[in-house]
């Protein structure tokens, strides 16, 4: 790779004197050496001097799905930049209605978009709706967001307000009132002892719907795998269960698949689809546009009509003509290359092996995921299932320093080793990560 050699000692410092770092990453990494990333192929991204890293967190938060460097993207960019890069009132562009229709023949059930900057702009834009419904259809009662516990939706107050993360939510309060959070379903760390957990984990939805009263119930929003707050699998049957239950009070379901969709769960477009269920609403972020800033907000013709009351609804840049372009051209990149074949191959893959190293590693409490979206939890007893964050925090700097692999730690207990490569993580990878895996484990 064409990458910088000289001496970015200045670029460095005036990161570090002028830039605000607040992801654990950059802490995580900033005693270790000055990380500059300049260049990026594939997974495999390169540091101001050269050395060569496998990135297997899609940029840090999960937002390089299909790779680095991708020249039919680029060249997409540059296409539509001379023809047109913007126009007010740009969802009427011919790459905002063609990726639009395109989309939504991947959207079971679900045919009217709109477009947005960012997944939390794509969340807070839902909740203006449900509440627009409410004040028009139900006079202002059915104004209820259910939110679950260690999910994660945005970074407005309104989506804060929704967020099941306590250290991302204590600080910003006080919020708005009419969010009410539910139970998770994460089975490994049992609130339930019985059989079917997802079954009791979705009747936790229901009590809190009852207790609320059903007549208040707007929408329901949760992650249909959640990310940062641990990687979390949900168990057969509970987003079925969980939204038979908000149906009956007449509320809606939001499937946010900001962090997981686009394929990356392998079997499935969407990690909802996984579960046999339809939305009624879905939000898109992060690797609709592969590293450029684009979202958008999936819904039906019936609840968009609901929604219209006369107020505009006006988003300077969400589904500008480049944006747009750029999704097409992801799009096409997940079909022609079949991204997501690979990804449950891969996926499979890298399970299976974090499940062989748990028989020689203790520390290896729990494997879970779907595709190339992973997590390891690490525990410092299986019995009690103390976590281990400091283990963690030094496998992850060893992975860095001895293996060239970037990660990083997720979940409320900072234990949970997350796992998420840009699609072109191949099996060589995979087994380099694993090797890497078991030497730091064993270093202790």
């Amino acid at each position: 790779m064409n990458t910088m050699t000289n001496d970015l000692s200045g670029v460095v410092a005036a990161d570090r004197a002028h830039v605000w770092h607040h992801l654990s990453q950059h802490k995580q990494y900033e005693t270790v050496d000055p990380r500059v990333i300049v260049e990026g192929k594939g997974l495999r991204v390169w540091d101001a001097k050269g050395k060569e890293y496998i990135d297997a967190v899609s940029g840090a938060v999960w937002t390089v799905n299909v790779g680095y460097g991708r020249e039919s993207i680029a060249k997409a960019v540059a296409d539509q930049l001379v023809k047109m890069n913007y126009f007010a009132g740009s969802n009427g562009t011919v790459p905002g209605a063609l990726f639009a229709e395109k989309l939504i023949t991947k959207m079971p059930g679900l045919s009217r978009v709109y477009y947005s900057n960012s997944g939390s702009e794509a969340n807070e834009k839902v909740y203006k709706m449900v509440r627009q419904i409410s004040h028009r259809h139900h006079g202002g009662m059915k104004n209820k967001i259910l939110y679950r516990e260690r999910d994660y939706h945005g970074t407005t107050i309104g989506t804060l307000a929704t967020s099941g993360q306590a250290e991302r939510a204590k600080q910003y309060g006080p919020y708005p009132d009419g969010f009410v959070m539910v139970p998770h379903c994460l089975e490994y760390r049992k609130q339930w002892d019985v059989a079917n957990y997802g079954e009791r984990a979705a009747d936790a939805i229901e009590e809190v719907i009852l207790r609320e009263g059903a007549d208040t119930i707007g929408c329901l929003v949760l992650e249909p795998v959640t990310a940062g707050g641990g990687v979390i699998v949900p168990p057969k049957g509970y987003l079925a269960a969980a939204y038979a239950h908000v149906r009956k009070a007449g509320g809606l379901c939001l499937a946010d698949e900001v962090q997981v969709g686009f394929g990356r769960i392998g079997s499935h477009m969407w990690a909802f689809e996984a579960q046999g269920v339809v939305p009624d609403i879905v939000t898109l972020g992060k690797p609709i546009g592969n590293g450029h800033p684009m979202a958008a907000v999936i819904t039906t013709p019936a609840i968009a009509n609901a929604f219209a009351n006369g107020m505009e609804y006006f988003n300077t840049f969400g589904g500008n003509p480049v944006s747009a372009a750029i999704g097409l051209a992801v799009l096409d990149v997940i079909r022609d290359e079949r991204l997501m074949a690979h990804c449950q191959a891969m996926g499979e893959r890298l399970m299976d092996g974090a499940r062989e190293l748990a028989k020689r590693h203790e520390a290896i409490g729990d494997v879970r995921g779907l595709g190339l979206f992973n997590g390891i939890e690490l525990v410092q007893d299986r019995a009690t299932l103390a976590p281990a964050p400091d283990l963690l925090a030094r496998v992850i700097t060893r992975m860095k320093q001895d293996h060239q692999i970037l990660l990083s730690s997720e979940g409320p207990l900072h234990n949970v080793l997350k796992i998420k490569p840009p699609a072109a993580f191949s099996a060589a990878d995979c087994d380099r990560f694993l090797h890497g895996l078991d030497q730091a484990l064993a270093a202790g």
